[in-house]
């Protein structure tokens, strides 16, 4: 039987237990970050080919999101805990031959892939949305506006392939088909892009989503693309909002100085931003301030 002279101190106890309880208990876990919601490639109900694709998010403003050529929607994966999923949906689509359309044959051509990305965005009920496209998706990106403006809110240009192509002879053209062959030829492409500064770890980290992405037959034919291909006279005077953005780490050929007297030429609503310390791969590199200039151009487009 307690004594009553001890149940003050008896209740001081429990409140103090319950205070230490509430102090030192772990924090409540937040949320994980985003996901893609994937979807296989299939066949609309009108019959078009849809690729393969993830969405994430379910926000009013749709961002199409594209992927480079020694890569496939895993180069955004960095990206995924810092989306604005309330604001944009976005849709990360694999070309042909890549990602979750890795078994899907094609032309590889720039007509195929705005003839597929249009499809995919109908499929999903986006009549009209944004454009993020990375290096040789960045040509393709250019080739949809070309195609059908009216469709395009804004276009997000990352490290891209110019309108013109990138233009190569024979021997530049036969180092890019080595890049597709030998890892070691890959490896080079890639410490060349981000200027040499990061460990072998990171670059083998980079050869293998690369690897992961696709295979031989779709890196051929996409590179035939992206050096055979030229909108310029196409795109020349678009009033789309463009944002340019490159890296200060990348090869001449991608770096401001080269490209935006090109962008400059082609359109009347220009942007152009350059990330310090990225090369050819902000998305991998400096993954929150891509994004950040990519959703504050997208809110400064939204239109009906």
């Amino acid at each position: 039987m307690r004594s009553p002279m001890f149940a003050p101190f008896l209740r001081s106890a429990l409140c103090l237990g319950a205070f230490c309880a509430m102090a030192f208990a772990p924090p409540a876990m937040a949320a994980g970050p985003a996901a893609f919601a994937a979807s296989p490639p299939s066949v609309s109900a009108s019959g078009s080919f849809i690729v393969g694709h993830g969405t994430v998010g379910t926000g009013p403003e749709a961002i199409l999101v594209m992927h480079e050529w020694m890569g496939d929607h895993s180069n955004y994966a960095g990206l995924l805990p810092y989306l604005n999923t309330k604001a944009f949906t976005y849709v990360f689509a694999d070309l042909r031959g890549y990602g979750w359309s890795k078994d899907v044959k094609g032309d590889y051509t720039a007509d195929e892939a705005v003839s597929d990305m249009f499809a995919l965005m109908d499929k999903l009920g986006h009549k009209r949305f944004h454009i993020v496209g990375h290096s040789m998706s960045g040509l393709i990106a250019q080739a949809m506006a070309a195609k059908d403006k009216t469709r395009i809110k804004s276009l997000i240009a990352v490290t891209p392939v110019p309108a013109a192509g990138f233009k190569t002879d024979d021997a530049g053209f036969q180092r890019l088909v080595a890049v597709i062959d030998t890892d070691d030829a890959m490896r080079g492409a890639i410490k060349a892009r981000v200027a040499q500064r990061y460990t072998d770890t990171w670059i083998d980290y980079k050869l293998a989503i690369a690897r992961n992405a696709t295979s031989r037959e779709p890196m051929l034919g996409y590179l035939k693309m992206f050096t055979g291909t030229d909108v310029s006279a196409a795109v020349a005077g678009l009033d789309v909002p463009v944002l340019l953005i490159t890296g200060a780490d990348d090869i001449p050929f991608y770096q401001e100085a080269a490209e935006r007297p090109k962008f400059e030429a082609a359109y009347k609503n220009l942007t152009v931003e350059t990330i310090q310390n990225a090369g050819h791969y902000p998305m991998l590199q400096t993954p929150p301030l891509l994004l950040a200039k990519i959703e504050k151009f997208v809110e400064a487009n939204v239109k009906d």
